[in-house]
């Protein structure tokens, strides 16, 4: 395993804490113009993220004209920006602040799937602000438990751990992660799950995502049906009219037990959502890298 320079660990944290210093203060829509120019920078600096981007949206969505695709692009990286000035004031929001960032919707199917007694699961994407959502949730509703990978940079790692913790929320590192939620499930609590990663093939299940086999990770669907805890897709979504985010909780996916068919569920549900927002899902992601047996490299 390659090691990462001290020097380097060092520098990358020091960048990080001076671009969310200078976010965290000011007006929103000024700190947002800044972020924006941060972004549009990385754009320039690292053309694989669009070039990505775009080989995803052609895959997904053929029917769309290039120019279309491009527009969602632009919009990827506008949503990372919003996403950064969000995160950049997570310290600074109290709770009878909440409500001018977020707002709940559908959140009656979390209240009737916590009376039932069995733990939820959160199923949720690298779609809209999937940082916020479960820090938000915490501060207007209750702790929850958001199973993470650690970031490659132990700095960066603690500085993000300390703020996604802040509002009272429990991390369960991936490594080590089904003790951790079983128990949060028997004691009739949340857990977030992001289930919308390319997975290898040795963990996952092939799923036909935007018509395209897809590799997913069935450990969510086996979780879900060894627990009978009820599965709740769950998004904060950008409403432009409102200038804020939207809690948005869809209604419980079932599960039956058949692990193909039941990730196959959990992502029809996901590409639906999507496609009512595509401007706010990460497509900068290989989503199709791992391809069944035999078949052509897409990327």
């Amino acid at each position: 395993m390659h090691t990462r320079s001290s020097i380097r660990n060092y520098l990358e944290y020091s960048i990080a804490r001076v671009l969310l210093a200078s976010l965290a203060y000011g007006p929103r829509p000024a700190a947002e113009r800044i972020a924006r120019v941060y972004i549009w920078l990385l754009d320039k600096a690292v053309p694989r993220l669009r070039r990505v981007a775009m080989r995803n949206l052609e895959i997904a969505m053929p029917e769309r004209s290039a120019g279309d695709r491009r527009a969602i692009a632009d919009g990827v990286f506008r949503s990372i920006a919003r996403m950064m000035v969000c995160f950049a004031r997570l310290p600074r929001i109290s709770p009878d602040e909440v409500g001018q960032w977020i707002r709940y919707d559908g959140y009656d199917h979390f209240t009737a799937a916590l009376a039932k007694g069995r733990g939820v699961l959160f199923a949720t994407a690298h779609l809209g602000n999937w940082e916020f959502s479960a820090y938000a949730h915490a501060m207007m509703s209750g702790p929850m438990h958001v199973v993470v990978r650690p970031l490659d940079n132990p700095l960066i790692d603690a500085l993000v751990e300390s703020r996604r913790t802040a509002s009272g929320n429990y991390m369960i590192q991936k490594k080590n992660f089904a003790r951790g939620i079983l128990k949060a499930l028997a004691a009739n609590q949340a857990v977030g799950i992001l289930i919308d990663q390319n997975t290898s093939l040795e963990e996952g299940v092939f799923v036909n995502f935007f018509g395209v086999p897809a590799s997913a990770n069935a450990g969510f669907a086996k979780l879900a049906a060894r627990t009978g805890a009820a599965v709740i897709p769950g998004f904060a979504l950008w409403s432009p009219e409102e200038n804020r985010y939207v809690l948005k909780f869809y209604e419980p996916v079932e599960i039956t037990g058949d692990l193909a068919a039941d990730t196959q569920r959990l992502h029809s549900q996901l590409e639906s959502v999507i496609r009512e927002y595509p401007d706010q899902w990460l497509w900068i992601h290989r989503r199709w890298k791992t391809r069944p047996p035999g078949s052509p490299p897409l990327y």
